[in-house]
């Protein structure tokens, strides 16, 4: 891993009281010089994003459990039938709690930062990620963030976008993300990671077509933007070592998949495990959630997903012999 996480920190700048960005992030190491780590320090100090207080606590080492919110839409019927999605409303409830809780909000990137020593996390701290890139992440969730001067890190399918043109590959789920509305965003703060370009289940891919999705996704990103993209979120949150290799192949410093667990000092940087938000999810489990407790509804989940994970491994496992044979 430390391999992989090597680099400067040359994308990290201060931008307001409110916000210090990095479009996409860095590099980072293990065993980065003193100098950039002071550099990440100094940039990132005071300046987390979330409800103010007279002195903010700082954990210098990474704090026991860190959550990883996991969205999808920002919508509601009949706009969309997805039951990942949520509502304006209760989105809105979510960021209020969040902020009179005080809770502050980091981007993934930063939270990497904190984990490898090149960075400091405050107290209550809270990862939002927001997957696949839906028009509405722009037009409803970024507003509410700003209000409460909150960041978040989101994943754009790169084949998905609003005016990808001939870069257009599938069916869109919805409307989605512009490329100016993604600029707008890595201009307002907010990290802008990868979703690879046409949200495959990576797992079951031939190499080939794998490194075309991780590199092509990875790179048209950077081309738009301008800037170094060093994380993704793996789509439907599937991966395999193998897949996790390529991520590092392609430049990728973190990698987030979904689990339901509460990430830990000892996850797997291109593993990062996130806890699934969406239309059933009540307030009462959302407090759970962002204190550091999963639900019921999420311990399920997990169960599931263990299990889906050994049939996929079995059908790729088989898939890879009968390709060699």
């Amino acid at each position: 891993m430390t391999d992989l996480l090597r680099g400067d920190l040359s994308g990290w700048s201060g931008r307001s009281d409110r916000h210090w960005h990095n479009r996409g992030g860095a590099g980072y190491s293990r065993e980065l010089g003193e100098q950039a780590r002071a550099t990440a320090i100094d940039a990132g100090r005071s300046r987390w994003r979330g409800a103010r207080q007279p002195e903010t606590t700082v954990t210098s080492a990474p704090p026991l459990s860190v959550p990883i919110l996991m969205y999808h839409e920002i919508a509601q019927p009949p706009e969309t039938t997805s039951r990942l999605a949520v509502s304006p409303d209760d989105f809105a409830a979510q960021l209020a709690y969040l902020y009179g809780g005080g809770f502050k909000t980091v981007t993934a990137a930063e939270l990497l930062a904190a984990v490898v020593g090149a960075g400091q996390l405050p107290d209550r701290a809270v990862v939002l990620t927001f997957d696949d890139g839906y028009e509405d992440f722009h037009s409803r969730a970024m507003p509410l963030l700003e209000r409460y001067g909150f960041t978040a890190t989101v994943f754009v399918t790169t084949g998905w976008v609003q005016d990808a043109g001939p870069l257009l590959v599938g069916r869109r789920p919805g409307r989605m993300l512009s490329w100016s509305q993604i600029a707008e965003a890595a201009d307002a703060g907010i990290e802008v990671g990868a979703h690879s370009r046409q949200h495959l289940q990576l797992d079951q891919l031939p190499e080939k077509l794998l490194r075309e999705e991780l590199y092509t996704s990875k790179a048209q990103l950077e081309d738009k933007l301008g800037s170094p993209v060093t994380g993704l979120a793996y789509p439907f949150g599937y991966s395999n070592a193998r897949v996790r290799q390529v991520a590092r192949d392609a430049g990728h410093c973190y990698g987030c998949a979904v689990s339901n667990m509460i990430m830990s000092p000892t996850a797997d940087l291109l593993a990062l495990p996130r806890l699934t938000v969406r239309r059933s999810m009540g307030m009462p489990a959302f407090q759970q959630v962002v204190r550091g407790r999963v639900p019921m509804m999420l311990l399920k989940d997990r169960a599931l997903t263990k299990g889906w994970a050994m049939v996929r491994r079995a059908r790729s496992t088989l898939d890879m012999v009968s390709h060699s044979t």
